[in-house]
């Protein structure tokens, strides 16, 4: 996924005098020391090489920066500006915006950050600022990448295509999502697709295709457990082709994420989904590597939507779908596990196909079409939880960090004890929350995640998209 495209604009005292005899001498080197450190950091920078002083400047530049692409805007204010220039930049450029100056008692940029930042207020320009010396390095970087992240995550999402197939699976409510809402807040258009599409095109599917994916399946993953009842070879096939069938319509159809309906329909009268569920959002299949496309089952839209988020945020990394299934409140550990596919690159957190797979079974579902799950626990390590939800039509996303972990023999034991025939892919992860805050708070069974510690750009995005985040753990 490339990188997030930043545009920088460094303001000047439009007064020649002063311009001359001060501030050009202080300027100037300090537009040079911010271009050269965001060049530094993880991110596409485009910058012009003049400080913009005038009307005329300012209106070159952000057309100039506006044709490259950028996603967000930094504007630049080392010294005394006019603030009515700088708010000129900014509408002008129309994006999420930074408002950068300095400590330094030589170059009056307070002043000039303030004057600026207090006319964006006043005209209810919602923007960020950051009053921080580049030579302190990281205080600026830990306050400006998360806004940036989010920035991206935020446009990039507009024009992004989203496919529904099918419609509310088992009686979910918290699965439905309006539209038209989407359309506006999030620029995301919707193509609703049949679920029989799926399995017409599967239908189509080379046997050269099938077999390839079925025969990589069984040399990379630990067992197939083959049973001569619902997991039998011709089902496993079956499943493949639906998932290459999948890839298909969303390659012709352009879309960018998904959410399959499957229960109970296909899972009851052909095969369940879950080879889907686990490769769509995996990095690699039997075909090569691949972009990750973000998948929710049981037709949940919401989810769907915070997958493609975390997504865009964690620069393109894998997600995972899950059910709030048990809470374990003397370890204060979420038990995650999916209906029967869960993103395979958890398994042991590799982008090396054959190390997660070794550690994947393919076991008997538990559902009348038969068929296939993949079986595993998630490998430990940092990972951020969320979720979009409605409170009276109104966004909030529930935002939880928290660390994947390996349970005891004993507390593993229990909880496969427990769930008897029904075992299933399931992810392991410690929270520090109210527990009883979280049942209360919390509006739906489903949950999504992605590797890592993402909260600061999660409350960011909701904040350019006037969402309101709740982060579970303050």
């Amino acid at each position: 996924m490339p990188l997030p495209k930043i545009g920088l604009m460094t303001f000047g005292d439009a007064r020649t005098h002063e311009w001359e005899n001060y501030f050009k001498n202080v300027t100037e080197p300090r537009h040079h020391q911010a271009v050269g450190y965001f060049k530094s950091l993880p991110i596409d920078l485009c910058s012009h090489p003049k400080v913009a002083r005038s009307r005329e400047e300012i209106d070159e530049q952000v057309d100039e920066l506006k044709g490259k692409g950028v996603e967000s805007f930094i504007a630049h204010i080392p010294c005394w500006t006019s603030p009515n220039l700088v708010v000129r930049g900014v509408q002008r450029m129309n994006l999420p915006t930074v408002l950068v100056s300095n400590k330094s008692a030589s170059t009056h940029g307070t002043v000039g950050l303030l004057g600026a930042g207090g006319t964006l207020d006043q005209i209810g320009y919602d923007h960020l600022r950051v009053k921080e010396d580049f030579e302190n390095g990281p205080a600026v970087a830990d306050r400006v990448l998360p806004f940036i992240k989010a920035a991206s995550a935020a446009v990039r999402l507009r024009g992004e295509v989203f496919g529904l197939f099918g419609g509310r699976s088992l009686g979910i409510d918290t699965g439905l999502f309006d539209p038209m809402q989407w359309k506006r807040m999030f620029g995301v258009d919707t193509e609703h697709i049949d679920q029989l599409e799926i399995i017409r095109r599967a239908e189509g599917i080379s046997e050269d295709r099938t077999s390839q994916m079925v025969s990589w399946l069984g040399q990379n993953v630990d067992d197939i457990a083959y049973d001569q009842k619902g997991l039998i070879p011709d089902k496993l096939a079956f499943q493949v082709r639906c998932y290459l069938a999948t890839k298909e319509i969303i390659r012709e159809m352009g879309l960018d994420f998904v959410a399959i309906k499957c229960m109970p329909d296909l899972s009851t009268h052909y095969v369940p989904q879950c080879m889907t569920a686990a490769f769509l959002p995996s990095p690699y299949d039997a075909e090569g590597t691949k972009e990750t496309t973000a998948m929710a089952c049981e037709a949940d839209a919401d989810a769907a939507l915070t997958l493609e988020i975390l997504k865009h945020l964690s620069g393109g990394s894998p997600v995972l779908f899950g059910d709030v299934s048990h809470i374990n409140y003397k370890t204060h550990t979420l038990y995650i596990p999916n209906c029967g596919g869960m993103c395979t690159w958890f398994a042991r957190r590799s982008n090396n196909a054959s190390e997660n797979l070794k550690c994947v079974q393919i076991r008997p579902a538990m559902r009348p079409g038969g068929g296939g799950i993949t079986y595993f626990a998630c490998a430990p390590g940092p990972i951020t939880l969320a979720r979009l939800y409605r409170k009276a039509g109104e966004y909030r996303m529930a935002i939880l960090p928290g660390e994947g972990v390996e349970l005891s023999q004993e507390d593993y034991e229990e909880f496969v004890k427990a769930r008897g025939r029904h075992q299933l892919p399931t992810a392991f992860v410690k929270v520090s929350v109210d527990l009883d805050r979280f049942i209360e708070e919390f509006a739906s069974n489903h949950i999504c995640a992605v590797a890592g510690i993402h909260v600061h750009e999660l409350e960011q995005f909701c904040r350019i998209l006037h969402i309101q985040p709740v982060v579970m753990d303050r």
